[in-house]
């Protein structure tokens, strides 16, 4: 078992005995010295091979190594003549060589939303994963549901699993993937509603974190033929009580990222959007809304969908995320509770990002009961 990574190294004195396993990821030659750049999932650093400390084998298998090559060093760590942590190897060792390059090479320096680069990337993804923007992304994904996994614990939510394969779709039959099981038609599911609905009555407080998937040909910041969805179902709350706690998700989750996801996002050369810290969030009404994009000069009319052209638009009234609040049943058909006050609209609520980005994918809530939901 591996115990010491990159990132431990780095804080250990100079002259210790150290083991390193790791991919040699650079190499370079200087008369009877290789640098061999060693990295593992924790970073790298430089690895000194002297052709006076090894074999005559082992030093030329060291010159003629294929990078992304496997392997493990011995040596003590030292610094280099420039200040940087390094190691003076003693012995070198290849657990696993390489048969086939790459170009780009995997954990270069490269554009990974080139959309000329993109094809190649995905054909080759189980190869790229090794990138460091790519391993950033996946990180920050990770740290992400962390705390959104957190936050439900914390709040004495009930994670439920349900099925992927399901009998019903959750919209129509035109959006919905079906396959043939033992000669039965099933979906992949949409949305595991259903699921956690059955579930509320018995714990109250329950959610999901699963894949969802739509048999359309789409790939939008809205829509994707597959994509991962948080649900959550909660017994015994209003309209209000639901915007309150997607609030306070958002709030948590903006903040426990910000602590934790710096170096992440130094390899991704951008910064952490903190909007949703500051809690509550304005709220407006869908009337309100609609008034607002006419005066702007954007037509729409009352019972349209606000698109991501709308939602740009008013993200620029708004400092931070806002919620868009009782939507038209024409754009909710599903049986959400309808608002007593004016029957056109509901009680559902979007929550809409700032700087354009549109709706939350944490934003979608509704209100409703077991009795309004056949009825409305």
């Amino acid at each position: 078992m591996k115990e010491k990574f990159v990132k431990d190294l780095l804080q250990i004195g100079c002259g210790i005995k150290i083991v390193l396993s790791g991919w040699v990821c650079a190499k370079r030659k200087q008369g009877k010295i290789i640098f061999w750049d060693v990295c593992d999932s924790t970073g790298k650093i430089q690895v000194v091979i002297s052709e006076d400390c090894l074999p005559i084998d082992k030093f030329a298998m060291a010159k003629k190594i294929p990078i992304e090559s496997g392997v493990v060093v011995k040596g003590r760590r030292s610094r280099s003549s420039r200040g940087q942590p390094e190691i003076l190897a003693t012995d070198v060792e290849i657990v696993g060589g390489v048969t086939k390059s790459f170009c780009p090479h995997p954990r270069g320096n490269i554009d990974i939303f080139d959309e000329t680069l993109i094809p190649h990337l995905l054909k080759n993804r189980h190869i790229y994963l090794r990138n460091p923007k790519v391993m950033a992304i996946l990180q920050f994904r990770d740290c992400l549901m962390h705390h959104i996994r957190q936050w439900f614990y914390d709040h004495q939510f009930t994670a439920i699993e349900a099925p992927i394969l399901t009998p019903v779709p959750l919209y129509d039959d035109g959006s919905a993937m079906a396959i043939n099981v033992h000669d039965e038609k099933v979906f992949l599911t949409q949305c595991v509603g259903y699921y956690l609905e059955a579930s509320v009555h018995a714990f109250e407080r329950v959610y999901n974190i699963g894949p969802s998937f739509r048999g359309e040909e789409s790939r939008s910041k809205r829509h994707l033929m597959e994509y991962w969805h948080i649900k959550a179902e909660v017994a015994w709350a209003n309209l209000d009580d639901i915007i309150e706690i997607v609030e306070s998700i958002v709030s948590y989750v903006s903040r426990k990222c910000q602590n934790d996801t710096e170096k992440m996002l130094s390899i991704l050369g951008t910064s952490l959007c903190v909007d949703g810290v500051v809690t509550p969030f304005p709220r407006i009404s869908y009337c309100e809304a609609i008034k607002l994009l006419n005066r702007s000069g954007v037509t729409i009319e009352f019972g349209k969908g606000l698109g991501s052209e709308e939602e740009a638009k008013l993200s620029k009234v708004f400092q931070g995320p806002f919620w868009v609040t009782g939507i038209p049943r024409t754009i909710e058909p599903f049986p959400y509770v309808i608002d007593p006050d004016d029957t056109k609209i509901t009680r559902v609520a979007d929550l809409i990002a700032s700087n354009g980005y549109g709706l939350y994918i944490l934003g979608k809530i509704y209100s409703k009961t077991i009795f309004d939901e056949y009825n409305s």
